[in-house]
């Protein structure tokens, strides 16, 4: 679970770095957001198994059944992957840098760009949601603490 929470970090850092263009450069900004849609995809694929595939038996054998709770993340989840795609792709169609490196140029900046700004907010938006419901639960994790090495058991104790 910490390794999950360790691309959570990677994730944050990269999505708010690659968030901020007049910060970081037009060009950075491309090559950094194509290497965090990889991150963030990744990030999604584990959240969509944990939410929607994984069908953990209850303490009873059961699967477990769909909450409202477990509906509504899993519609999140949709949601972020959509607006991720929407961002990605209205991204590349409007680039400065990405594009002409390979010899391409793409025709609708008008349509491109507008959709870009909006899918980037909404995109925002929707990660805050993300974040909030999900504090409590990094939270916790990070407050796990590993077993010391050095701890004494009561078997040594008894040598």
């Amino acid at each position: 679970m910490r390794g999950k929470l360790a691309v959570d970090a990677v994730a944050l850092v990269a999505y708010v770095i690659v968030s901020l263009p007049s910060l970081t450069g037009v060009a950075f900004h491309e090559w950094l957001g194509l290497a965090v849609f990889v991150v963030l995809a990744v990030h999604l694929a584990q959240h969509l198994y944990q939410v929607i595939l994984k069908r953990a038996p209850a303490s009873d054998g059961a699967a477990r059944r769909a909450t409202p709770a477990r509906v509504a993340r899993a519609v999140l989840a949709v949601l972020l992957a959509v607006a991720l795609m929407v961002c990605v792709v209205s991204g590349v169609m409007v680039s400065g840098a990405v594009l002409p490196a390979f010899g391409l140029y793409a025709e609708g900046y008008y349509f491109w760009n507008p959709l870009h700004a909006v899918s980037a907010k909404v995109l925002l938006a929707l990660l805050l949601i993300h974040l909030f419901l999900n504090a409590g639960m990094a939270y916790r994790l990070l407050q796990r603490k590993k077993p010391s090495a050095k701890k004494e058991t009561e078997h040594d104790r008894d040598r």
